[in-house]
């Protein structure tokens, strides 16, 4: 597996994951929701790739965010101990609101296992209510 890095391209950031034994079924198939686990690290791992660190966030800024809407695909099973590539970029962001598309693939032959299209909302970590997406977290992407 490659070392823990991500790589910048155009618009897309690239994170590997393999996949574990609790991460499946008992044929070795990835259980559905884990696609969404693998997702979430990708989210986290594009937000720190662009030195924005979320603990940082909610206790200097009082701000986190919160998976409001996805779609999802499944197209093909990953099983136990494949690599993964979980790919994310930024399709558009407004007022509380950020769109993000991503996908996860197999990393040895690049078939594509798992499509989606997700929205997450900026919060006041607070009161748990929408807040303006800070101009600077998302200005670099759109």
């Amino acid at each position: 597996m490659p070392s823990v890095r991500t790589e910048l391209d155009d618009r897309w950031h690239s994170w590997p994951v393999r996949v574990y034994y609790e991460d499946t079924d008992a044929q070795g198939i990835v259980y559905f929701a884990n696609y969404l686990r693998y997702m979430e690290r990708g989210r986290t791992e594009w937000l720190r790739a662009r030195g924005i660190e979320q603990a940082r966030l909610a206790r200097e800024r009082s701000l986190c965010f919160s998976l409001i809407d996805t779609d999802i695909k499944f197209l093909r099973p990953a099983l136990f101990d494949d690599e993964l590539n979980v790919k994310t970029r930024v399709t558009g962001s407004s007022g509380a609101r950020v769109q993000f598309e991503q996908s996860v693939s197999r990393l040895d032959d690049g078939e594509l296992l798992c499509t989606a299209r997700c929205a997450a909302a900026c919060l006041d970590t607070n009161t748990l209510r929408p807040r303006r997406l800070p101009a600077e977290l998302f200005d670099q992407e759109l």
